[in-house]
């Protein structure tokens, strides 16, 4: 091996432990604390990027933190819904949920999304516990009621927003290693299953437990005040300017719904919330362990 070789095989090794070092000062200070990543739409289609992230999530679990990992699964609903010739239905943004499409959209969520996340887990060599209807039941919710602008109600079918979490189960779950996996659906008191928004659920699941940190991995690197100008990607943002952006229109779409829960999430007690690329190897890695991270942080 020649000097320059073995100067570069120095020079990496220094590098990787400055990376470490850096990490370091986060480890400790976020050791036994939860942390709630929700996972959804077309960053569970992609089967090397999902591999990815788990792996983050377990390296998160093995230096001391308590992940849990909430998902929807709305494309594989879809999907599902157009194999047994039913077509879906939307309501003021949400899907509308008769029994037959609640029964699909449970069986994809839990016995396919849920399911699949926690063998990949399992296949890397750590634990996962899937907490649901079916197993061992986390999110309990009551129907969701919606209002028209001259007041009268807007039917949803079984559609539900989460009330409570049972956070004994989750400490125990945490305590044994192991990483939750739960899907987007809540049981109201009488046992009927409800559909419930991923972004609500995970937001509603990070007040309740006043978690450090709720992280929404997205199909986007996180909040442009121009989206077609990578340039104006936002790294830090504060609750009052978040509304500004919402107000304004900067912030529209599909991300408001994420930008809501993240608000509603900081004013009840949460530390941070974290909008991230999952397609980005280690995105979530580089967000939390690093000084400058990567997406856009929103704090209080």
């Amino acid at each position: 091996m020649s000097g320059k070789d073995e100067r570069f095989i120095v020079e990496d090794a220094v590098r990787k432990a400055a990376v470490l070092i850096e990490a370091l000062s986060w480890i400790r200070r976020f050791r036994g604390r939860y942390v709630v990543i929700k996972l959804g739409g077309s960053a569970l289609e992609e089967e090397a990027a999902v591999k990815s992230f788990l792996t983050d999530v377990i390296f998160m679990r093995t230096v001391g933190m308590h992940p849990i990992l909430v998902h929807g699964g709305g494309k594989a609903i879809s999907q599902a819904m157009n194999t047994a010739g039913i077509e879906p239905r939307f309501v003021n943004g949400r899907r509308f949920t008769d029994e037959q499409t609640l029964e699909i959209a449970t069986d994809v969520l839990a016995n396919q999304i849920s399911a699949s996340l926690v063998q990949e887990i399992q296949s890397q060599g750590a634990k996962a516990e899937a907490l649901h209807f079916g197993t061992r039941n986390c999110l309990s919710g009551e129907q969701l009621t919606l209002q028209t602008e001259d007041g009268s109600d807007v039917d949803l079918g079984h559609v539900g927003y989460v009330t409570d979490v049972d956070q004994d189960l989750l400490a125990e779950v945490c305590q044994s290693d192991a990483i939750p996996v739960i899907p987007s659906v809540a049981l109201d008191p009488s046992g009927q299953k409800l559909n419930v928004n991923a972004d609500t659920a995970a937001a509603a699941l990070a007040r309740i437990l006043k978690a450090e940190k709720l992280v929404f991995l997205s199909d986007v690197p996180g909040i442009f005040l121009d989206r077609h100008d990578p340039q104006t990607l936002v790294s830090h943002l504060e609750t009052q300017r978040c509304r500004a952006l919402i107000a304004d229109g900067t912030i529209d779409a599909g991300m408001v719904p994420k930008v809501d829960a993240a608000l509603e999430a900081l004013a009840s007690g949460v530390g941070k919330v974290h909008i991230v690329d999952a397609r980005l190897p280690h995105s979530i890695l580089l967000e939390i362990y690093s000084d400058k991270g990567i997406g856009t942080e929103i704090v209080k």
